[in-house]
């Protein structure tokens, strides 16, 4: 793991991450909430991706970060694009394992339904995931990760609070890897419009100089 670091609000974010291959920081940004006129950050997120990614991508070679933003097409390209790719997610706002997970939960069961995807197969998948969330108390500071390997329908699915040790789940089926991708990729409908602000400008830039 590189010793570079990135900050997102205050949280640090690695340059790149190492899993098979280095990954680059692409996108980041937080998820927040407006409550009586102020913010509430309760997350910060940080988008590693294979730079092969934009070889899928150039259907949009010249197109500005803006534009691209707006583009959920574009957004539909990343997350189908068979390339290896890393969420990482640092708790800004502390919260219960169990709330994040009926948070995750019903983002992902909400996109199924969306698509027509949402079968007792997924839903089987979901509880896994929500029980997966039940213990811990998610500190500041706690991260979670998302690991969707190359040519792979699968996923991993961490958490590591300070003080624990680290916990994973394999996330085997295909729809729901799919969404959980499209709930931190997916365009207009994301969890978080600044971290889709920003990998919108990175690629748009990195496509403009391919």
């Amino acid at each position: 793991m590189e010793s570079k670091m990135i900050m997102v609000d205050e949280i640090p974010f690695p340059h790149e991450i190492t899993t098979t291959k280095a990954l680059p920081l692409l996108g980041c940004g937080i998820t927040d909430i407006e409550i009586h006129f102020l913010q509430i950050k309760h997350n910060a997120i940080g988008i590693y991706l294979d730079e092969c990614v934009l070889e899928r991508l150039s259907n949009w070679k010249g197109k500005k970060g803006n534009e691209l933003a707006n583009d959920d097409e574009f957004f539909d390209a990343i997350v189908s694009a068979d390339v290896e790719k890393f969420i990482r997610v640092v708790i800004i706002k502390e919260i219960k394992g169990s709330q994040f997970g009926l948070q995750v939960g019903s983002a992902i069961r909400d996109r199924l339904v969306s698509y027509d995807k949402f079968e007792d197969e997924e839903d089987e998948e979901l509880e896994k995931i929500t029980e997966f969330f039940q213990t811990p108390y998610l500190k500041k500071g706690s991260v979670i990760t998302y690991h969707f390997p190359a040519k792979s329908q699968t996923a991993e699915l961490s958490y590591l609070v300070e003080g624990k040790d680290e916990m994973k789940i394999e996330v085997k089926n295909a729809n729901v890897v799919e969404m959980i991708q499209k709930w931190y990729m997916g365009g207009s409908r994301a969890v978080s419009p600044s971290t889709v602000q920003s990998l919108a400008e990175k690629l748009g830039l990195m496509l403009s100089d391919a």
